[in-house]
């Protein structure tokens, strides 16, 4: 019990700070100073190098080629995708929106878990699918016709999708190699990896950019950025994973559009309409129904 409770308060907690996230990455977004490629990087090599620094004092690990090969895949599903398609993702989307669609993620996840690990599609789950699609949907045709302080288009949305179901392809897939290593070894090789691949694309950037011109506010903000939502929320998210199920860690993605959209219409970069009231209730409450159905082993 008190390893499923550390679980469930790690998730938790990574899931709390991922909201807040999206507040900021989207005022980051608005500012145009650091281009969403340039920012991950950023993020990668900062996270990467204090998880470099903390293994220095923890019990280092000896990790095969295999395995290697493993968590660079990982990094890839975990990292460098979900992060590239959301910071692009938030030029584009009201932060209410892209909250709501994220909250797909565990509808993705039962499919991985469909696929992967032979979990039952009982009529209940392709129920609750179809619903939150249907939500989804409507929340597309709004986007393209609804006036608000922020527009979102439909590449937009299709980015968030793509953001949501390369995470729940992380939770499932990448569990077996999360368990056999601590967080810290585990963490440390997939943020290198992650690294190593945004450098070519961002590497102009990095050299070019006039730092001192970047205002002290967006510095603030990616500080953030690098300490809470990749350093801390990316140390805990595995902890979760090794102590409960995937779409149990996955559910806590629910606390994003509560934080993100408080957050968000408290400070006037987003409203709340009827509509997209309407569709986030066909989304949770299709994630709800497919949460609720059988497992394998019942």
């Amino acid at each position: 019990m008190n390893r499923q409770l550390i679980g469930h308060l790690a998730s938790f907690g990574a899931y709390a700070i991922f909201g807040l996230n999206i507040v900021f990455c989207k005022d980051i977004a608005n500012q145009g100073e650091l281009s969403p490629i340039f920012l991950f990087t950023l993020r990668a090599f900062c996270a990467g190098l204090l998880f470099w620094m903390l293994g220095l004092f923890t019990r280092r690990e000896k990790v095969p080629a295999i395995d290697l090969l493993r968590m660079a895949g990982a990094a890839l599903l975990g990292l460098v995708l979900p992060q590239m398609t959301f910071l692009t993702a938030i030029t584009m989307t009201a932060p209410i929106d892209l909250s709501v669609v994220q909250s797909m993620t565990p509808i993705m996840t039962m499919f991985v878990a469909a696929i992967f690990l032979k979990e039952p599609i009982t009529w209940k789950k392709a129920g609750g699918v179809a619903l939150s699609f249907a939500g989804v949907l409507w929340l597309i045709f709004q986007s393209t016709h609804a006036a608000g302080p922020v527009q979102t288009s439909p590449l937009g949305i299709v980015l968030t999708i793509t953001n949501a179901l390369c995470f729940a392809l992380y939770l499932g897939i990448c569990r077996p190699v999360i368990q056999r290593y601590s967080v810290v070894t585990l963490m440390k090789w997939m943020f290198l990896f992650a690294f190593l691949v945004s450098l070519p694309f961002s590497a102009k950037q990095v050299v070019a950019l006039d730092y001192a011109a970047v205002s002290a506010k967006v510095w603030w903000e990616v500080g953030y950025l690098i300490i809470f939502a990749t350093f801390i929320a990316y140390f805990l998210i595995p902890i979760g994973q090794q102590r409960i199920r995937p779409t149990l860690v996955s559910m806590y993605g629910y606390l994003q559009p509560i934080i993100a959209s408080a957050v968000g219409i408290a400070i006037g970069m987003d409203r709340l309409t009827w509509m997209k009231l309407l569709a986030a209730v066909c989304v949770f409450a299709g994630v709800a129904i497919v949460n609720r159905s059988r497992a394998r082993g019942q």
